[in-house]
């Protein structure tokens, strides 16, 4: 059978098949952002209008409520403000900050779906197509996710999503990512230990059995079984979390992309980034924040340290 590894990462099709772990975690039990306690979004509204009208813009005050609140809180936030302005937040805060900070707020103020929509239109715009991103987003969200991203993208650009990505990706890897943005995987908690069995056996005659490989067999059970299914056939042996600390790895230091960062921080923040924290540690002996601290700067910097929280 096969073994997964690190070294698989470089591939698309590997980092896809080989990181179907913990798809369908949507708890916040795992996340460093969870709401806050005596949340009152008047108060919230009334900071954040004194933060930016007026000459000067407050960073810090943008970045305690924005970081310190929940994604349903963001929205509530985001509806009480533009009643009381007129205007949106996510309006306000591109008229008011700049750069990779203003990316950052504004992804936390959009709601998760709208947010993935737009970054999957991203992935896909222009000459050539960013599957990384594409590889990162279907593999890491749940049915419920995927469904709520198709639906958003349709509704911003007409367009059927799977659609213009049949369009976009090809050959084993486009099959592969195909099925995943169907949003139909086996979402299940209970395991058929003969299924399992049978999986592990047609993998392995599928793989290293054989010359060559039959990625279809791979594709097949890989895409579709549940989480729990896939680590009792023992093919599940890298979770999500450890693909994104391996993510965030490559994208701090020298060449740093920040839009990499910000998306991860923000999608994973309210789900499993303190697992993606302890991952990280075990991967380079050095904790996410300290990490932070000394390859970003500046309020982005700021704000992604408030994200990630410091080490217990």
């Amino acid at each position: 059978m096969k073994v997964v590894t690190i070294s698989v990462f470089q591939d698309d099709l590997d980092l896809l098949l080989d990181n179907p772990s913990s798809l369908t975690v949507t708890s916040s039990a795992r996340g460093t952002v969870k709401d806050k306690t005596n949340f009152n979004v008047d108060e919230d509204v009334s900071a954040l209008r004194k933060a930016m009208e007026g000459l000067g813009t407050t960073e810090k005050t943008l970045i305690d409520v924005l970081t310190q609140r929940s994604n349903p809180q963001r929205q509530l936030i985001a509806k009480a403000y533009e009643k009381a302005t007129g205007r949106t937040l996510i309006d306000d805060l591109k008229g008011d900050t700049r750069g990779d900070f203003e990316d950052l707020l504004v992804a936390l103020v959009m709601p998760p779906a709208l947010y993935d929509c737009h970054e999957v239109i991203k992935a896909m715009k222009g000459a050539g197509t960013t599957e990384s991103t594409l590889t990162e987003i279907f593999a890491s969200r749940s049915n419920k996710q995927i469904r709520e991203l198709s639906e958003a993208y349709l509704a911003k650009t007409g367009r059927s999503m799977i659609q213009d990505l049949q369009s976009e990706v090809s050959g084993d890897y486009g099959k592969a990512l195909l099925i995943l943005a169907e949003g139909k995987r086996d979402e299940t908690t209970n395991v058929d230990a003969a299924k399992a069995k049978a999986d592990a056996k047609a993998l392995y005659e599928a793989g290293e059995k054989k010359w060559g490989t039959d990625e279809g067999k791979f594709i097949d059970i890989l895409c579709h079984r549940s989480v729990p299914q896939l680590r009792q056939s023992g093919v599940c042996n890298s979770e999500l979390r450890l693909m994104e600390a391996y993510l965030i790895s490559r994208f701090l230091g020298a060449g740093t992309t920040e839009s990499t960062l910000t998306r991860i921080f923000v999608s994973r923040s309210e789900i499993d980034l303190i697992d993606i924290k302890v991952e990280y540690k075990k991967l380079f002996g050095c904790s996410l924040y300290s990490q932070l601290e000394s390859e970003v700067s500046g309020d982005y910097g700021k704000t992604l340290k408030c994200l990630c929280g410091q080490e217990e």
